[in-house]
């Protein structure tokens, strides 16, 4: 395993074809500086590129937090002009999470809430444990979600019950994320790396061109009338179709072996 951080606020550990993105602010509980915001944007763009990529995990080093949102703290001595000049670093970091262009798989204990909480919902998979407690609760302190919350919380959960969630700001235990939707799997306590590690590990053994044009046709088709989506996953088919990847996974298929992929 190789490790590399970033403005050490974060550290990204490769595990062969999946890399793990490690938020890395203990004494915050990973709330999200400035320049927390800028060690993650850094983080993802560097995995955007490496071709030996093929899936990531976001993950936390804190015990009882995968991240607490906003630094606030930070928040309370900026003038306005100091907000208006962050926005744009804050918001590059969650569009970075957002738009890997691989599978990612979002490891989640303890606290996340606000900011946090749309990190994992920027990622495309989130294991819980259950420790987890999530939520929105931007409204609480004067403000709304402004890292894609108000957005990607209805594509998981319908618009009647992301609303009910966002204006009532209400934290929600692991249990009931689960039973909501808000979590894809819930795992004991503790577990919550070695289980997302686990299934990146399992979509990591799947055609890295494959994996990129499947995620590009999910991401970009979704909310689409079908014949439009059809489309967005026609054009995802053709990028595959004479690659590399398909012709070594058909190969493979009639080899009886498992293949061999050359990325391409």
């Amino acid at each position: 395993m190789t490790a590399q951080r970033y403005r050490d606020l974060v550290e990204v550990r490769r595990h062969d074809h999946v890399a793990e993105l490690a938020l890395d602010r203990p004494k915050a509980m990973n709330a999200v500086s400035t320049e927390m915001a800028r060690a993650l944007t850094e983080a993802c763009a560097a995995l955007a590129d490496d071709r030996e990529v093929r899936a990531v995990v976001l993950a936390s080093t804190h015990e009882r937090a995968f991240c607490v949102g906003a630094d606030l703290k930070e928040r309370d001595s900026f003038t306005d002009a100091d907000l208006m000049r962050q926005r744009p670093v804050a918001r590059a970091a969650y569009t970075a999470v957002l738009e890997l262009p691989v599978p990612t798989v979002a490891a989640v204990h303890g606290y996340a809430l606000g900011g946090g909480f749309e990190l994992a919902l920027s990622c495309d998979l989130i294991v819980a444990d259950r420790t987890a407690v999530v939520g929105l609760p931007e409204v609480s302190v004067g403000v709304i979600p402004g890292g894609g919350g108000t957005q990607l919380l209805p594509r998981r959960v319908g618009a009647a019950r992301a609303a009910e969630l966002v204006f009532t700001a209400r934290r929600v235990p692991a249990e009931e994320a689960h039973g909501l939707g808000l979590v894809d799997e819930l795992v004991d306590e503790g577990r919550d790396g070695a289980e997302a590690r686990a299934l990146a590990t399992r979509i990591a053994a799947n055609s890295p061109v494959g994996l990129r044009a499947a995620k590009r046709a999910l991401r970009l088709g979704h909310g689409l009338d079908l014949r439009a989506g059809l489309e967005v996953e026609d054009a995802a088919w053709r990028g595959t179709a004479f690659s590399g990847d398909r012709a070594e996974g058909v190969r493979a298929f009639n080899e009886k072996r498992s293949p061999r992929w050359p990325g391409e």
